[in-house]
């Protein structure tokens, strides 16, 4: 376990514009993302033989990327083979915005739910070849609680602040134990009935 004295946050931006979120809101960017938060830093040319796209639209999308801060160069290399890394911040959208934003946002939240889910489901048909320690290791959590907004709101941040404790295992490959895999997080806390149902 990383040491509970070290500060493991990171820093966080809001996301207002939605050129912001339509920057992301492609699927060939979130699988360049996922890439380079498992490699920590790739070139384009790596990138293209992983996802199997061309280094010059992989070249393409990093720079669409990077214009709105979700990469940067890594240092070293020149044109598709300089590496580029994914920028270490927690981000966040969707404060009842209306319009533009509001769509942007919408897009981007059903573009990465799709996303995973998808990725859920492909885990799912080959959790079985998984090494038995991997296999128990997964896990699938579904339940109830009766909590208040500001409680909601506090096991949500605990989720949160526990996952960034292994931030810096995504730029920094050196920090990962030996025997340390990617590992997908996902989670939600959302009210089970609409407002006007749960004050009846």
């Amino acid at each position: 376990m990383p040491d509970d004295d070290i500060d493991h946050s990171v820093p966080k931006r809001t996301l207002r514009d939605p050129r912001e979120l339509r920057a992301m809101a492609h699927p060939v960017r979130i699988r360049i993302m996922d890439e380079l938060f498992i490699a920590g830093s790739l070139t384009a040319s790596q990138l293209a033989d992983r996802i199997g796209e061309s280094p010059a639209n992989c070249s393409w999308h990093l720079r669409q990327l990077a214009k709105y801060g979700y990469v940067e160069e890594a240092g070293g290399g020149t044109g598709r083979q300089r590496p580029w890394r994914p920028v270490i911040e927690s981000r966040s959208w969707g404060d009842r915005s209306e319009g533009e934003l509001a769509a942007a946002g919408a897009a981007m939240a059903d573009l990465m739910y799709r996303h995973e889910f998808a990725e859920h489901e492909e885990y799912r048909h080959r959790q079985d070849s998984e090494p038995a320690d991997w296999y128990d290791a997964a896990y699938w959590s579904q339940s109830f609680a009766w909590l208040t907004a500001a409680e909601l709101t506090e096991l949500k941040e605990t989720i949160i602040g526990l996952v960034l404790r292994y931030a810096e295992r995504f730029t920094d490959p050196a920090t990962r134990p030996a025997d340390a895999r990617a590992v997908r997080l996902v989670s939600w806390g959302f009210p089970a009935r609409p407002w006007s149902e749960d004050r009846k």
